[in-house]
């Protein structure tokens, strides 16, 4: 197998580069003679996540796509601790992604089964009050494509980056109190009657009918003339506002046609 560097990552004094090799192992380099210095062996899959300590210069932070978290001690050559990401009756979960705190005392980690991991040291009972399973109810929604090629959300026919704050809601669809809702930024400052979402039932693209948490008015509401709720009144003034702006940027940026289906130009 020819060796290919997957990731590179400088210390935190710029003295050393680490870099991880296809072959599952991990170099670090004198970063002014270019020397090779060790070879970190403990992955057994390609490793993606390189992280360094934010003040440690000794200490750096590795993960891949066998479950495996390393923190090395990069000067020796050597393993500080291990983790080994085990997911009870799925086997193990990629690690994608880990950052430090800016205190160095902590770290995070996201999987491939949609964990956050959080490791470091202290008390763990402010995390215990926050639910397992936070998902946004606009995670699964299918997506369609206008005349323009634009993405839309397939239920509301916006666009994704334009729709409202979605709401959090657990595995099955469930809202979650609204006190969870707060932590959604642009929600922080919301009323409490804003915070409660609206049930309704979707059709799928494969037309299957599910209940759903829906954040505004479908077309169909509209048409049977439903009295609209005040979370509806200010999304759709959020909308009119946003769409104002963006029509002030087009025409002051270019003299060109206009998009017909009402959907935002990327800049």
């Amino acid at each position: 197998m020819k060796p290919k560097v997957t990731m590179i990552a400088w210390n935190q004094n710029d003295n050393y580069v680490v870099t991880a090799v296809n072959n599952h192992l991990l170099k670090v380099w004198n970063s002014y003679t270019g020397q090779l210095l060790h070879d970190l062996v403990g992955h057994a899959d390609e490793v993606f996540v390189l992280e360094t300590h934010p003040f440690d210069s000794r200490i750096m932070l590795s993960a891949g796509h066998d479950g495996n978290i390393f923190i090395w001690d990069i000067t020796k050559g050597t393993k500080t601790k291990h983790y080994f990401n085990m997911i009870e009756g799925q086997g193990h979960g990629a690690v994608f992604d880990c950052k430090f705190s800016p205190d160095g005392q902590h770290f995070a980690c996201t999987d491939s089964h949609g964990h956050l991991l959080i490791f470091g040291f202290g008390c763990s009972r402010s995390y215990e009050k926050i639910p397992d399973q936070m998902f946004f109810h606009t995670d699964y929604r299918p997506l369609i494509r206008d005349s323009n090629n634009y993405v839309l959300d397939e239920q509301t026919q916006q666009a994704p980056h334009l729709m409202p704050p979605p709401f959090l809601v657990d595995v099955d669809g469930n809202p979650h109190p609204t006190k969870y809702q707060r932590l959604v930024p642009g929600r922080e400052n919301c009323a409490d009657e804003h915070l409660i979402p609206q049930l309704g039932y979707v059709a799928t693209s494969d037309g299957e009918v599910v209940e759903q948490v829906i954040g505004q008015q479908t077309v169909d509401q509209d048409e049977q003339g439903l009295e609209p709720s005040v979370l509806d009144g200010m999304i759709r003034q959020l909308q009119l506002q946003q769409d104002q702006r963006t029509g002030a940027d087009q025409e002051s940026a270019s003299s060109g046609p206009q998009n017909g289906e009402g959907t935002p130009r990327r800049g």
